[in-house]
């Protein structure tokens, strides 16, 4: 279905060419409908890659999704060009008095340091803080969860001894939950991250649900009583090789790094590791937008 970018963005010309349907502004602007408004929180290094692989998994949506790309202002990106950022990302200044549907805020490489000690994490509390008012649903995604629990909930995060790396197998523990519609018995999602959040800590808190778990890399999927914000620990927005970059990557830096977990054929690094985490991701966004963004939010949006 139809997503609307900037027509320079550096993801489109990889999305037409996966056959996604990517629409024009001037085709936009012809449809009598409203677009289902979208914020990225972009805290990811590699911004154009992860901006591709979330607008891939937007687009497989029932109507029109008109995305924003914001970033913080009290970080300065070193992976990605100033001339990109300037172009195609907001501040939280830029969409103070806007209103969205959703919003996604992605992982960041910054899961062993305390979140205080991160330098734009006033800047995050103040952009969680806006979003109570100005944004229907959230999806906070690996860090990010992390970052939302914490700031919501105050769930702590801990040091794992080694890095949760790999394809891990998860299974629902609410089979009638709307967001987990449609997934199999056991399905799969690629996890990347040092620290960890326990199953303890979030059963504790009356306004949190846990949806799906792992036997092997712990919880994944936890829910507001009112399913207006998301957490989910891994990255199902993963393309097939972005284990394999991290890996080889640390490899390279002569870290101590194991082969990703049920990734390589065989264990191997040389063999292509096989996408069987594709329908999830697909399915768990498309029934995120669906029955907790297009099902829910007015359609004027001035009286969210």
């Amino acid at each position: 279905m139809p997503i609307k970018i900037d027509n320079q963005l550096p993801a489109r010309h990889s999305l037409e060419l996966e056959n996604i349907f990517v629409m024009s502004e001037s085709r936009a602007k012809c449809q009598d409908i409203r677009p289902l408004k979208i914020v990225i929180l972009n805290l990811m290094p590699t911004k154009i890659e992860t901006e591709t692989q979330l607008l891939r998994l937007l687009s497989n949506s029932p109507i029109q999704v008109e995305v924003e790309l914001l970033q913080t202002v009290t970080h300065k990106c070193k992976n990605t060009s100033v001339e990109h950022i300037l172009k195609f990302y907001k501040t939280l200044d830029d969409i103070r008095d806007l209103k969205f549907d959703g919003m996604v805020v992605t992982g960041a490489p910054v899961e062993l340091l305390d979140f205080e000690e991160i330098d734009y994490w006033e800047e995050l509390c103040e952009i969680f803080e806006w979003a109570k008012k100005n944004v229907y649903s959230t999806m906070y995604i690996c860090w990010g969860a992390q970052a939302g629990l914490y700031y919501h909930h105050g769930i702590k995060k801990y040091t794992l001894d080694k890095k949760m790396f790999g394809i891990f197998p998860h299974r629902c523990l609410d089979i009638y939950h709307p967001l987990l519609r449609g997934l199999d018995d056991v399905f799969y999602a690629p996890h990347s991250r040092h620290t960890d959040i326990l199953k303890e800590d979030i059963e504790k808190v009356h306004e949190l649900q846990i949806l799906s778990i792992s036997d092997i890399s712990g919880v994944h999927i936890v829910a507001d009583r009112v399913c207006r914000n998301f957490y989910i620990t891994g990255h199902s927005e993963y393309d097939r090789t972005t284990l394999a970059n991290e890996y080889f990557r640390d490899v390279n830096k002569g870290l101590k790094i194991n082969v990703p977990y049920n990734y390589f054929p065989g264990n191997d690094p040389q063999k292509t590791p096989p996408m069987i985490w594709r329908s999830t991701a697909n399915l768990i966004f498309s029934n995120w937008l669906n029955y907790f963004v297009y099902q829910r939010t007015p359609y004027d949006l001035e009286k969210l």
